[in-house]
């Protein structure tokens, strides 16, 4: 069984993000760039499967500009066996992304396609949803657990009232959530085989996808500032702060 896994290259979660001066965008350059923590935890996740002995094969993918190699090259030393570039550099929204996964599911015939539930950039929380619509497979979201049991997975998700277990028959479309596992540190010797595994390059077009953004981003802004609170002497003054200041009550 192969496993596929998409990941993506966002501006690293350390880093203290910065809106354009025209308000068109999040400024990234210059800025340090990784594997989006979902991702990561999805390529764990693959990997920790074919180590069990359920996938003879880990692929990663990637979308995105040339320097997307650097993200895959990072999930190749964390363990997969070969890696995919869709490269373009047209902004690629949800739906684009999930029509080129889609596309390569069809190319590579995956028996479980694992990717993160959100990228932490635009925190859409769409792709891996989109992609089991586009490909009409099951899937299981926000999974904190994975296991095959009987040719099936059985994922335990994360729902508002606590756990749900579900049972889907394979291929299916599996997202990440954080509490899935703790990816593993990338050593150097690892870092060093990755550069010589086998890395395929393709075009949007190469897969007959059209990857024309169809959302239009108005206006990106900072969040306002929020003002410094007070302290109050006693309750009355409380309740007369929330009712008659702040009008809450």
């Amino acid at each position: 069984m192969k496993i596929l896994v998409p990941v993506k290259r966002v501006v690293d979660y350390n880093v203290k993000v910065r809106v354009k001066s025209d308000g068109t965008g999040v400024d990234i350059a210059n800025v340090k760039m990784s594997m989006n923590p979902f991702d990561e935890i999805a390529v764990e996740e693959a990997v920790r499967l074919k180590e069990k002995g359920f996938a003879t094969e880990v692929i990663a993918v990637s979308c995105g500009v040339t320097q997307c190699q650097e993200t895959l090259r990072t999930a190749m030393a964390i363990g997969a066996d070969r890696a995919i570039l869709v490269e373009t550099t047209e902004e690629l929204q949800p739906l684009a992304v999930a029509k080129l996964l889609k596309a390569l599911v069809d190319k590579e015939q995956p028996g479980l396609i694992i990717l993160g539930k959100q990228a932490i950039d635009d925190d859409c929380n769409q792709t891996g949803q989109m992609l089991a619509a586009l490909a009409d497979l099951p899937q299981a979201t926000f999974a904190s657990k994975v296991e095959v049991v009987d040719g099936k997975a059985q994922v335990t998700r994360e729902i508002d009232g606590g756990l749900e277990i579900l049972s889907i028959s394979m291929p299916a479309v599996i997202t990440t959530d954080l509490r899935l596992n703790e990816p593993r540190y990338v050593t150097l010797p690892n870092i060093m085989k990755a550069k010589k595994k086998q890395l395929d390059t393709f075009k949007p077009e190469d897969l007959g996808v059209d990857v024309s953004p169809r959302i239009t981003t108005l206006k990106v802004s900072e969040p306002p500032k929020r003002s410094a609170g007070i302290k109050v002497p006693d309750v009355a003054t409380l309740v007369d702060k929330l009712k008659n200041v702040s009008k809450v009550i």
